[in-house]
């Protein structure tokens, strides 16, 4: 049984969240996976974008889901 390719295209890397000793950035970018619609995207990358490590995917409406759940959290932590 072969392996179907995984084919990808970054579409915008909107930034970087962390980045790790060895150069592999965690990033935030909208990303086309095998020719679908764009979604944003997290994930580890190597510096050139060729290996990736796990991720979260997300549609744009879960995006605006958990940038609420951000917020509300954020809000909590400052009340501290």
């Amino acid at each position: 049984m072969s392996k179907q390719e995984l084919k990808f295209e970054v579409l915008n890397e909107l930034g970087v969240i962390s980045e790790g000793s060895k150069g592999w950035k965690k990033e935030l970018t909208r990303i086309s996976w095998n020719g679908e619609e764009p979604k944003y995207d997290i994930r580890t990358w190597d510096p050139e974008h060729k290996k990736m490590g796990k991720g979260i995917t997300l549609t744009e409406e879960e995006l605006r889901k958990l940038k609420e759940l951000i917020e509300k959290e954020l809000e909590v932590l400052e009340n501290l």
